[in-house]
């Protein structure tokens, strides 16, 4: 569904991403991991349209994307969450998830404000729909709250649900357990396999919650000072000694995962 083919990225004199290149499969969850800094944030900022790469191809089912600019990828179906929560803390959470759907409508967000006919029929559709991204997300009891009380596992799935509304055939998430406890990213987890299983929508995870990826994820890249050090199944991976030196600087495999969250 998605193959990044040699792909360079510099910012002034320093080299963010040197000649990456890895394939998501349909129906995959891929983890893209590696320390601080290896580039993983970067890498889906260029996938998702915000920067240009210096040299490289990025393809979406066939296609190529490099230069379509977020909006038009978005609407070729690649949604996203961020590193650090973005939702609209001053609205509901349903109606975050609405203006997810708005991006689907003919109308759009701005026309809602007009009370025709087929703009308020419109407006109810989007409005049912997105209580049912809400219940399939175990939000639903929480829809006429305001966004920015939630707690933050709650914020990070309502910003997934968000994404969700925009009908991706792939999604891309950064660091979605980031700040979660134990069971927040236990549940995390279940709502990203219901997500490729249920939904048929591929995945793709910019994790560091080593426990999360090995547990979900069908295929791992392993990226290190803006480098592909290692690609495959998440066992492959856990005894990978590249990666092991990449993460915990010393030569011990893991023993049923990795024990450090850089």
């Amino acid at each position: 569904m998605l193959s990044v083919k040699e792909i360079w990225k510099s910012f002034g004199g320093l080299i963010a991403l040197r000649n990456i290149s890895f394939d998501v499969e349909q129906g995959h969850i891929k983890a893209l991991i590696g320390p601080n800094g290896a580039g993983k944030t970067t890498l889906l900022n260029i996938v998702s349209g915000i920067h240009q790469p210096d040299k490289g191809e990025v393809m979406f089912s066939g296609e190529k994307i490099i230069r379509l600019g977020p909006s038009r990828i978005a609407r070729k179906g690649i949604s996203r969450t961020f590193q650090h929560v973005e939702l609209f803390g001053n609205m509901t959470v349903l109606e975050n998830i609405m203006v997810g759907r708005y991006a689907k409508t003919k109308a759009g967000f701005f026309s809602s404000g007009f009370k025709f006919p087929s703009v308020m029929r419109e407006e109810r559709e989007i409005q049912r729909k997105s209580e049912e991204i809400l219940n399939y997300i175990n939000l639903g009891h929480r829809k006429d709250e305001v966004a920015s009380n939630l707690p933050i596992g709650e914020q990070r799935i309502l910003e997934i649900g968000r994404a969700l509304a925009t009908g991706p055939r792939l999604i891309l998430l950064d660091e979605p357990a980031a700040g979660l406890n134990i069971k927040e990213t236990r549940d995390l987890g279940e709502i990203i396999r219901k997500i490729r299983d249920e939904l048929k929508i591929t995945v793709v995870l910019v994790e560091h919650d080593m426990d999360l990826v090995m547990r979900i994820s069908d295929s791992v890249t392993v990226l290190n000072f803006g480098e592909v050090i290692a690609e495959g199944t998440p066992l492959e991976i856990q005894k990978n000694p590249e990666v092991i030196v990449a993460y915990l600087g010393e030569e011990e495999e893991m023993q049923g995962g990795y024990s450090a969250h850089p």
